[in-house]
């Protein structure tokens, strides 16, 4: 089952990142790496047409109090989202607490390892801190460099989804799963 997340006043360190919650003066790096072409389709999602749409989303992330800003030499460089996961498509968790994350991260950073250092500590923190048992995380098929990082993460293959994307198509979705070592699992 989902649990309830509320990252309000949670900043998480790495020995590059800051990770914290989204403020609205955020809204220009956030638009300068969402209007980048090839960033946002890897997650599903359309390069932000103006900083206007990028405002929206941006309050959004700061209402839902469930998306990581990742900050990285003084700018927002990409988010991490705890999102709710499709308990439908998962019913043999519905006795357990989880949530599935997703993320974006700048281009102009790719193939540093900051993903991976992003997603250790928030691994950490729903564990740790917040008290799940699992955590989701997939990708579309075509995009590697997001099973990279899982790979990288320490999550299992458990199965493929549908996955609509906001730009009107339905992809394979790839879905891992890590367990919290300190609770009994189901399986893996």
């Amino acid at each position: 089952m989902n649990q309830e997340i509320d990252i309000t006043g949670v900043i998480l360190h790495t020995p590059r990142l800051t990770l914290r919650p989204w403020r609205e003066e955020d809204l220009e790096d956030f638009y300068a790496y969402a209007r980048v072409d090839g960033v946002g389709q890897m997650a599903g999602w359309l390069p932000h047409k103006d900083r206007d749409e990028s405002r929206t989303i941006l309050e959004l992330f700061i209402r839902e109090k469930k998306t990581f800003a990742l900050e990285y030499r003084g700018r927002v460089v990409g988010s991490l989202g705890v999102e709710r996961y499709e308990e439908a498509d998962f019913p043999e968790l519905a006795p357990y607490k989880g949530r599935e994350i997703g993320y974006v991260l700048a281009k102009d950073c790719w193939g540093q390892g900051l993903m991976p250092e992003a997603v250790a500590a928030v691994v950490e923190y729903l564990f740790g801190q917040a008290g799940l048992d699992f955590i989701l995380v997939g990708h579309m098929d075509f995009n590697t460099r997001s099973a990279r990082v899982i790979e990288k993460s320490g999550f299992r293959y458990c199965k493929t989804t549908q996955y609509e994307t906001r730009y009107n198509t339905t992809e394979n979705s790839l879905m891992y799963i890590r367990w919290n070592p300190a609770r009994e699992k189901i399986s893996e």
